[in-house]
Formats: structure tokens, sequence, C-alpha cells
């Protein structure tokens, strides 16, 4: 049972960083960032702790964290969008 359970938020986590793309905001790295920690850690704090809900609430804010900082740096040094088409002066 508990490999399942890792298997599917392993599952979840790579599904929810699929969901935000260029498309959605320009800038998005810290988002994915946070969310993708947010899980990864989870999950690893359940399992590394006493596989109780304190150690997986741990770990989604340790998750989260590190995961916003990667991404806010990310974002960061990637080169904003540029307009392209419609009316220019």
């Amino acid at each position: 049972m508990k490999h399942t359970l890792n298997l599917f938020s392993i599952v979840v986590a790579l599904l929810l960083s699929g969901c935000t793309g260029n498309e959605v905001l320009p800038a998005n790295a810290t988002q994915t960032g946070v969310a993708t920690g947010a899980i990864a850690g989870s999950v690893i704090g359940y399992n590394a702790g006493s596989h109780s809900g304190t150690d997986a609430a741990l770990g989604a804010v340790a998750g989260a964290a590190v995961g916003g900082l990667i991404g806010n740096a990310v974002d960061q040094n990637n080169p904003q969008p540029v307009q392209t088409g419609g009316w220019h002066e």
C-alpha cells in the first residue's frame, strides 16, 4: 500500500507541474516550484518520519519553500517574453 501511495503522489506531482505553462503566465516557474515542492516534501516527510500528518505537513512547508526559491531563481534568469504582432508605433 505504501508503494502505491508513493507512486500516486509522484504521478500527481508530475501532472500538476504540467498544468502550468507559458500560455497561462509567462513567468510561472515559482508557482510550479511551490506546488511541486509541496507535494514532494509532503511525501518525503511522511515516509521519512513516523508516518504522521504532522511530518507530511512540515515536509510540505519545507518543500514549498525550497521549490519556490528555486522557481523564483529560474524566473529571474529567463528573459521576459516579447510581444509580436498587433499594432506597433
